[in-house]
């Protein structure tokens, strides 16, 4: 687990995922947490059912790596939003960061605080030396995120934008 100022980031077992997924207070039940109107994007249902789930189960895997970390907002103990990474670090030292903030808690800066929260983490990791990330164009609230916490725009397609932060050079 890792502790922010305001927030708990909580990296979820494969039977918390499953919980996770039905979106019915379960998840929020068993970690005695006050219920959190969310739901679940047709696309991360997917990533969840498909790769999260099945590299969580896999034990030659980090599944701090692989998992869903849910982001608690400890002063009213409630989810407001989930981070994850797209796999572990290759060769290069380089990993991908994903999140998103539930719609009820959008503009409160949790997971500006929480990317900073894993950004500390990574620092630790001794085979991370820098975290990638890419935002759609249309969503500047996401790329504020990362401009905040120091990562520099690293190039671009037709539909995102790309960014990097070293951490460990």
């Amino acid at each position: 687990m890792i502790e922010t100022e305001r927030l708990r980031l909580l990296p979820l077992t494969h039977q918390q995922l499953q919980l996770y997924i039905l979106a019915d207070g379960s998840l929020e039940a068993s970690l005695n947490l006050s219920t959190t109107q969310r739901t679940i994007s047709p696309a991360l249902k997917e990533a969840l059912e498909e790769t999260i789930l099945p590299n969580v189960a896999d034990p030659g895997k980090n599944y701090l790596y692989a998992t869903l970390w849910t982001v608690i907002f400890k002063a009213e103990n409630k989810m407001v939003g989930d981070l994850c990474f797209v796999g572990e670090p290759n060769e290069e030292g380089k990993v991908e960061i994903g999140y998103g903030t539930y719609e009820n808690f959008w503009g409160m800066g949790f997971m500006t605080e929480a990317v900073g929260g894993m950004i500390d983490w990574a620092k630790k990791q001794l085979n991370v030396k820098s975290i990638l990330a890419s935002t759609d164009k249309n969503n500047p609230a996401s790329f504020a995120v990362l401009q905040k916490n120091k990562f520099e725009k690293s190039g671009e397609n037709d539909q995102l934008f790309h960014w990097k932060i070293d951490i460990n050079p």
